[in-house]
C-alpha cells in the first residue's frame, strides 16, 4: 500500500482534477465514503447523535459534505454542526458546499455544551493535510473539545485526525483517508492517533502514485510466503541457515536466533557458537571459529551475542566482505562495520538490522534516534546497496532501489531482551526459504515478528512477554487481515 507524504498528495490531486474529475466532484467523493463508513458501523444512522466539526479549508468543505448528505439521506434524530470560521473565510469548493448545506436546509450548532454528553458520533473535518502548524486559537480549542468533550462518542476523522504532527491532535476512533495514507498516520506517534484506518478511493487513478517510494506492509501482501508447501516436500527445499552468534556469556543470543529460523520453516539450521549447552535438539552444532562451515548453506546470520573484542570484530569484518551468501547482520556485527567505508563488494543481500543506537553508530552525520528516520534508513541502504531493517515502534525497511516499507505490527511487550535475536533468526529462516524474493521475504519476517508479539501480550499480558514466547505465537494466522493502520 502507498504511502504519500503531502505534497504527493497535492500533486495527486492536481493530476487528477487535470485529467478532467473536477475537484469538487472528489470532494463529493470523499465525503460520500465517509458516510458509507458511517452506515456501514453505525446503522441506523437516524438513531445516533452526531456532531460535525468543520474547519474554513477544504477538510471542512469535506465535512460540510458529509453533513449535507447526512440530512438529505438519513434524517438522523440529532445532528449539530459546527463552522469553525466565518462564512467568508471559506473559498472554492469548501464555499460552494457552504451553499449546497444551507440549500439543503442545514443549520449550523452555536452552543457546545448542550450537545457535549449526548454526542454518539463526532466526525472530525476540522484539519487536513494542508495544515501548518503550529495549531492555535479556536482551532487548538476545538482539537481539545474533540478529545474531552464528548464522552461517550467515537470520534471520526475525515482524511487525518486534526492537528497530526502540530504537536497536538485528535484523537480518532476510526480514520477514513483518500487515495493512500499519509505519511504522519503511519508512523509514530502519529499512528496512534488513527485509531482503525480505511483507504478509500475517490477517483485518483493509482498510475499517479504508483510510483511513490514510501510503502506500508499489509497482511495481503504475502500470499506466497504463507502458501501451503508441496506435499513432497523435504529438509533441502527449504534452505540451510548458519547462524554465527553466541560468544562466552551470550550464548543464549544464538539459542533464541537458531531456533527462531527454524520455527519460521528453514530446513536445517547450523549453530556456530562458543558454547552449546543447553540449545534446542533440531539444531546442528560447530565451534565458533574465523573458519566457518559454508558449503551448503543457503544464508548466513551472524552478531546476535557475538561480543566486541577485536577477535569478533576481525571475523564480521572478513565474513561481510568475502561471503557470497544472502547476510542478515545483526547486533554485535553491525557495531563491528561502523566506519567501514566499504563494508561488502558482492551483490548477495546484505540485510542489517539495527536499533536506533546501532544505526546512529553507522550513519554518525545523522542519527536516527534524533532526526528523519525514514531518510536514515534510506540514505544507507542506497548508499551501500543494502537492506536496512531500522528497529523500533513502526519499523522501517529500506531497500537499496529507495523503496521505504512502513511495518504495522508490533507490541510494548517486544521491549525485552533477546525480542532481536528472535527477528534475526525469522528473517534468515524466511530467506533461505526464499532467496529469490529476499525483499518480501525480510517484510514478512518483520511483519509475522510483530504480530506474535501482538499475540503473546494479548495472552500474557505486556510486562510478562518473554523473547522466546514469541516462538509460540508464531503461524499461519499472523498474516490474517487486522485492523491496525
Amino acid at each position: 500500500m502507498k504511502v504519500l507524504m503531502p505534497e504527493e498528495m497535492r500533486a495527486v490531486d492536481e493530476a487528477t482534477v487535470d485529467l478532467g474529475i473536477p475537484s469538487l466532484i472528489l470532494m463529493e467523493n470523499a465525503a460520500s465514503r465517509v458516510v458509507e463508513f458511517l452506515v456501514e458501523r453505525f446503522a441506523p444512522l437516524h438513531n445516533q447523535r452526531l456532531v460535525v466539526v468543520c474547519g474554513k479549508g477544504n477538510n471542512g468543505g469535506d465535512g460540510l459534505a458529509i453533513a449535507r448528505q447526512l440530512i438529505t439521506r438519513f434524517h438522523p434524530r440529532a445532528l449539530d454542526v459546527f463552522l469553525i470560521a466565518d462564512a467568508d473565510e471559506l473559498k472554492g469548493d469548501a464555499a460552494a458546499n457552504y451553499r449546497m448545506y444551507l440549500a439543503a436546509g442545514g443549520t449550523f450548532a452555536m452552543a457546545l455544551e448542550t450537545r457535549m454528553g449526548a454526542a454518539t458520533v463526532v466526525v472530525d473535518a476540522l484539519l487536513g493535510t494542508g495544515l501548518r502548524p503550529p495549531v492555535t486559537g479556536r482551532y487548538l480549542d476545538w482539537i481539545r473539545h474533540m478529545n474531552t468533550a464528548f464522552p461517550r462518542a467515537d470520534i471520526v476523522a475525515v482524511d487525518i485526525p486534526s492537528g497530526l504532527g502540530a504537536g497536538e491532535w485528535v484523537r480518532a476512533h476510526h480514520t477514513v483517508t483518500f487515495t493512500a495514507p499519509k505519511v504522519a498516520m503511519v508512523l509514530s506517534p502519529g499512528c496512534e492517533a488513527v485509531g482503525e484506518l480505511i483507504v478509500s478511493p475517490i477517483g485518483s487513478p493509482p498510475h499517479l502514485y504508483g510510483n511513490a517510494k514510501l510503502n506500508l506492509t499489509t497482511a495481503e501482501d504475502f500470499a506466497v510466503i504463507n502458501a501451503p508447501r508441496a506435499t513432497n516436500s523435504y529438509k533441502q527445499m527449504y534452505g540451510h541457515v548458519l547462524v554465527v552468534a553466541g560468544g562466552p556469556g551470550k550464548t543464549g543470543a544464538a539459542a533464541m536466533a537458531s531456533l527462531a529460523a527454524l520455527r519460521v520453516g528453514a530446513g536445517l539450521v547450523t549453530v556456530a557458537a562458543s558454547d552449546h549447552e543447553g540449545f534446542a535438539p533440531e539444531l546442528m552444532r560447530v565451534p565458533l571459529t574465523a573458519e566457518l562451515p559454508l558449503e551448503h548453506k543457503t544464508v548466513v546470520a551472524i552478531g546476535p551475542g557475538l561480543g566486541t573484542e577485536t577477535a569478533s570484530f576481525d571475523l564480521v569484518r572478513d565474513a561481510v566482505r568475502t561471503i557470497d551468501l544472502p547476510m542478515v547482520i545483526d547486533a554485535d556485527a553491525i557495531t563491528a562495520l561502523a566506519g567501514v567505508e566499504k563494508p561488502w563488494s558482492t551483490d548477495k543481500p546484505r540485510i542489517l538490522t539495527p536499533h536506533p543506537g546501532e544505526m546512529a553508530r553507522l550513519a554518525p552525520n545523522n542519527a536516527s534516534d534524533k532526526g528523519d528516520r525514514i531518510a536514515t534508513a534510506r540514505n544507507y541502504a542506497v548508499k551501500h546497496k543494502c537492506c536496512v531493517v531500522l528497529k523500533g515502534n513502526r519499523t522501517v525497511i529500506a531497500f537499496p532501489d529507495e523503496q521505504v516499507w512502513i511495518n504495522p505490527t508490533g507490541s510494548p511487550a517486544m521491549a525485552k531482551a533477546g525480542s532481536g535475536d528472535i527477528l534475526t533468526g525469522l528473517i534468515a529462516g524466511l530467506v533461505a526459504q526464499f532467496p529469490n524474493d529476499w525483499q518480501t521475504a525480510v517484510r514478512a519476517a518483520v511483519f509475522w515478528h510483530g504480530r506474535a508479539g501482538e499475540r503473546a501480550s494479548a495472552a500474557k499480558g505486556e510486562k510478562h512477554v518473554l523473547a522466546t514466547d514469541l516462538l509460540a505465537f508464531l503461524n499461519d494466522s499472523c498474516f490474517e487481515a487486522f485492523d491496525g493502520c
